[in-house]
């Protein structure tokens, strides 16, 4: 089998994977937001912890594990939040105590978020459901229209020296794809604030380009192609999800500060 079927394959099946968690909300979809912290972090770790031993013993994973329990439990933002301040800081404090590097610190904070973003923007209603499909609808779209518009017009390099295959056409591209594919998702949810969700998307759709790059300087900067090798012709999870997690963050900003931090999506996404 060629890596392009594996690929197929592989988004094929986690496409339907997710969906299908995301459609049921509630505790799976909190389950599968855990299971990709842990693997955000266990990947990121490995990318950046010189050697077996990080120096902080099992501290960032014990603190990891009181997370992710606390976000399967279904607390509220006002526990999870903070949660993730002390986990970042006591993590951070512990590092530069024993003289080591943040990379651990960074790399709680990244998984994190991730996780509570996603957890939180899909809730248990109808106006979770619709930001998530949201969500995905202009990730994915700028994710494709990015390659295919890059690989069709070329052009001068985004960033060459993080990313040397994107180009700004892509990305202009994967923009106007992310827009149009996050208004067609909002009309057809029937939901009518089609000209602010517009601007929404516009920003996910950047704010997911820029995380695919962030993404992209970490693993340059540790040397690494790709982040793992869970997914058959992907690479890891972090691969894959780089420019989600971070569209989901910000959305989750928006949404908190037109409803409130338990409910972000009722504010956008009124259904």
């Amino acid at each position: 089998m060629s890596n392009l079927q594996l690929r197929v394959i592989s988004a094929v099946v986690l496409a339907i994977i997710t969906l299908g968690l995301t459609w049921l909300g509630g505790l799976p979809f909190r389950l599968l937001c855990a299971v990709m912290a842990a693997v955000i972090f266990h990947e990121w770790t490995r990318m950046s912890r010189p050697a077996a031993a990080t120096g902080l013993g099992f501290l960032p994973e014990a603190l990891l594990v009181a997370f992710i329990g606390a976000l399967i439990a279904g607390f509220a933002a006002w526990w999870l939040l903070p949660l993730v301040v002390l986990m970042v800081a006591a993590t951070a404090i512990a590092a530069s105590v024993r003289k080591i590097g943040q990379w651990d610190a960074a790399g709680l904070a990244y998984a994190g978020i991730s996780g509570l973003s996603l957890a939180l923007l899909r809730d248990g209603d109808r106006s979770g459901l619709v930001a998530i499909l949201f969500l995905f609808a202009v990730v994915w779209a700028t994710d494709i229209f990015a390659y295919f518009v890059g690989r069709a017009v070329g052009g001068p390099k985004l960033a060459p020296s993080i990313s040397p295959g994107k180009t700004r056409s892509g990305a202009l591209g994967g923009a106007a794809g992310g827009v149009v594919a996050g208004l067609i998702l909002a009309a057809v949810a029937g939901v009518g604030n089609l000209a602010l969700l517009g601007l929404v998307a516009l920003v996910l759709s950047i704010v997911a380009q820029a995380g695919d790059l962030f993404e992209s300087w970490v693993k340059r900067r540790h040397g690494r192609k790709d982040s793992g090798a869970l997914i058959p012709g992907h690479g890891g999870v972090m691969d894959r999800v780089d420019g989600l997690v971070a569209a989901a963050f910000a959305l989750y900003v928006i949404g908190w500060i037109s409803a409130t931090a338990d409910h972000p999506a009722q504010g956008l996404f009124p259904v």
